[in-house]
């Protein structure tokens, strides 16, 4: 149990961690950009905090559990990346269909980097589980 704890807290490390540098200084400007005029002036906290400690669970449930006792890293990797562009999809896309002055390219980026940083916090959820089995 302790080697899943541990693993769920790398993930959630790692996707926090990259998705504060993602937001706050590497994609800051473009979403200012596209959806400046839809951002709060403050971002709500606790949903933010929910939706990290459920995206993780996420990401364990279907991408680093399921594969914890396959050799290699492959299995994890790919359904952690579809997790990532599914979750991200669904969001991006319901706002393309939803909301006036939704930017494609906004949406083109995010379901992309859903992608990259579910791959990526899987990988380090992966790690953790193998380090401790």
């Amino acid at each position: 149990m302790i080697r899943y704890v541990v693993a769920y807290s790398a993930t959630a490390f790692v996707m926090v961690t990259l998705d504060m540098v993602w937001l706050g200084v590497i994609a800051k400007s473009i979403y200012r950009r596209g959806i400046g005029h839809l951002m709060a002036e403050q971002a709500n906290i606790y949903a933010a905090v929910l939706f990290y400690l459920v995206f993780a669970l996420g990401l364990m449930v279907f991408a680093v559990i399921p594969h914890a006792s396959a050799p290699g890293w492959t299995k994890t990797l790919v359904s952690a990346a579809l997790f990532g562009f599914f979750a991200y999809a669904t969001y991006d896309l319901t706002n393309l269909a939803t909301l006036n002055q939704w930017p494609v390219g906004v949406s083109v980026l995010d379901i992309a980097w859903g992608s990259t940083v579910s791959l990526l916090s899987a990988a380090a959820g992966k790690a953790a589980l193998d380090r401790f089995s």
